[in-house]
């Protein structure tokens, strides 16, 4: 922990003014940027011996809509099925007040030679983009189009910013909290066209409590009740 806390020190010094917030947590460094230096801290976070994050091993897009939401206030696991998630709370809790913007765009990052990795963020409102990374690290180039694909997040630079998961034509980014989990459309085939069809989803959305299944202890047998 003391090097991970020196470490930070070694970032903070070197960036001053470009560091929004950090933080130590779980043995992981975390440093909060604005898109604005993104570019020019990754950079130097590549070139820099005293640095030297050759490889970006993952990014990722994060929605912190209703962080924290709770649809039912329960310590206790329920062993009666689903039925009582149909209807959420009146009152659900709502933590994502506590964050500056909906989105963030997260980065991890890896040094072979220090042995050390780094996670970077970056947060932006609906309807904002953030610098492509991938002129510093190519392997950014997939990462970035299925933050945009399932987040809407857009990437300014992209070589080819498009779909990358879900299908032509795909309403919507799927990984989105208001993004219904039963989906917009459903597809089947029609006889009559002799083609696949979409129309609106039939399915009646519901919140669902999962039912613990536990073993019947007045029973010698392996049934669960």
């Amino acid at each position: 922990m003391l090097e991970r806390e020196q470490f930070l020190q070694q970032l903070h010094n070197h960036f001053p003014s470009r560091i929004l917030k950090s933080c130590v947590k779980k043995q992981e460094t975390t440093l909060v940027l604005s898109k604005e230096h993104l570019i020019s801290v990754s950079l130097e976070l590549r070139d820099l011996p005293s640095f030297a994050f050759e490889m970006l091993i993952d990014l990722a897009g994060v929605d912190y809509l209703t962080y924290g939401h709770t649809e039912w206030e329960t310590e206790t696991s329920t062993a009666t099925g689903f039925s009582r998630g149909v209807n959420g709370s009146e009152n659900p809790k709502d933590l994502s007040q506590k964050f500056p913007a909906r989105f963030a765009v997260v980065t991890h990052l890896l040094s072979l030679i220090h042995n050390r990795r780094l996670r970077l963020k970056v947060f932006l409102s609906d309807g904002e983009s953030v610098p492509s990374l991938v002129p510093v690290w190519a392997s950014a180039n997939w990462f970035e189009r299925e933050a945009f694909d399932l987040f809407g997040i857009g990437f300014e630079g992209h070589p080819d910013l498009r779909r990358i998961l879900t299908d032509y034509g795909f309403l919507g980014h799927p990984l989105r909290k208001d993004f219904p989990l039963i989906g917009k459309v459903e597809a089947r085939y029609d006889e009559g066209e002799a083609r696949v069809v979409t129309r609106p989803v039939s399915i009646t959305p519901r919140v669902t409590v999962p039912r613990v299944i536990r073993r019947n202890l007045e029973t010698t047998d392996n049934t669960h009740d």
